[in-house]
């Protein structure tokens, strides 16, 4: 009894292996490993090429290689970082200050501005409404790129009546920034407030509370995923943004990260390539410990939001 069944056992196992979709699947496994491993070769190349190029002693572009050469001892891989962080006329840590100042007081505003303009466009009717979200996708469609001479000349008039929002000061460059705050994380914050059942603000406002007191109190909580999104966007999009930053500041000791990492490559793109990768190293730092603490809220910020537009 038992042989038998093990011959049947064999026979079926045969005729699998045998059949020709088992033969169209393991081609299109085999397909889809290769296309992933494709795309995490190109994705992670970028960033190796960085982190080795951070190493590299010869500090030259033209000479890069991926394994650092000519390393006769450890202080040899760190040198780039020595001249970065010990230069007296290189204040790094300034730019990183004010990276951080700019993007955290920028993305806590425009992160205001987003969730009451959210919120107003999804719980209230008025008219005009859907004109205006389509505006608002629309005015982003345009890059800053063309309007930096409008903005430039604005910054300067406005400058000489309050001078901490002219030019080469800190807060101008944020003013600019917040002026296309509601921008697409409106719509996505909107999307995720759609999500929230109206029948929490009714019972709200039937047991006497405000619009404020609903929102503050019972929707903001639910949304915490969503702003997480938002604030990782809106931090990130302003720690790295460089046109503006550098049209409006002019001193050193007040330019952004990104500003003065550009001195580096500008005039001899060569000659600094291996300083210029540790700054972006070090730059990377702080986007990092944003995401890694955000992380289990940004998942479900993006999906959760992306179901109504």
């Amino acid at each position: 009894m038992s042989s038998l069944i093990t011959s049947d056992a064999g026979r079926l196992s045969a005729t699998r292996d045998s059949d020709p979709r088992n033969y169209v699947r393991g081609i299109f496994t085999l397909a889809r490993v290769i296309v992933i491993g494709l795309a995490l070769v190109f994705t992670l190349f970028p960033v190796v090429w960085i982190i080795s190029a951070s190493f590299n002693p010869t500090g030259s572009m033209a000479t890069q290689t991926l394994i650092p050469t000519n390393v006769k001892s450890s202080a040899d891989l760190f040198i780039n970082f020595t001249k970065l962080l010990n230069n007296p006329q290189v204040p790094f840590w300034n730019w990183i200050g004010n990276s951080l100042v700019v993007s955290v007081i920028t993305t806590v505003l425009s992160l205001g501005i987003t969730i009451l303009a959210a919120y107003s466009f999804s719980r209230f009717r008025f008219r005009g409404r859907r004109s205006l979200l389509v505006t608002i996708l629309l005015v982003q469609v345009f890059p800053n790129i063309l309007a930096m001479v409008a903005l430039y000349l604005m910054v300067l008039q406005i400058g000489q009546y309050i001078p901490f929002l002219g030019l080469n000061q800190h807060g101008g460059l944020i003013m600019v920034y917040l002026g296309g705050a509601m921008g697409v994380n409106t719509w996505l914050v909107k999307g995720f407030f759609d999500t929230i059942p109206k029948d929490i603000d009714e019972s709200a406002l039937v047991d006497g509370a405000t619009h404020w007191q609903t929102f503050w109190y019972l929707v903001f909580p639910l949304v915490r995923p969503i702003l997480a999104v938002a604030a990782m966007l809106a931090f990130v999009g302003t720690f790295n943004e460089f046109i503006l930053a550098r049209i409006l500041l002019s001193d050193r000791q007040n330019w952004t990260l990104m500003v003065g990492l550009f001195n580096f490559v500008s005039a001899k793109f060569t000659d600094d390539w291996g300083v210029f990768a540790a700054g972006s190293l070090i730059a990377a730092t702080p986007i990092v410990i944003l995401y890694l603490s955000l992380q289990k809220y940004i998942v479900g910020g993006l999906t959760q939001g992306a179901v109504k537009g």
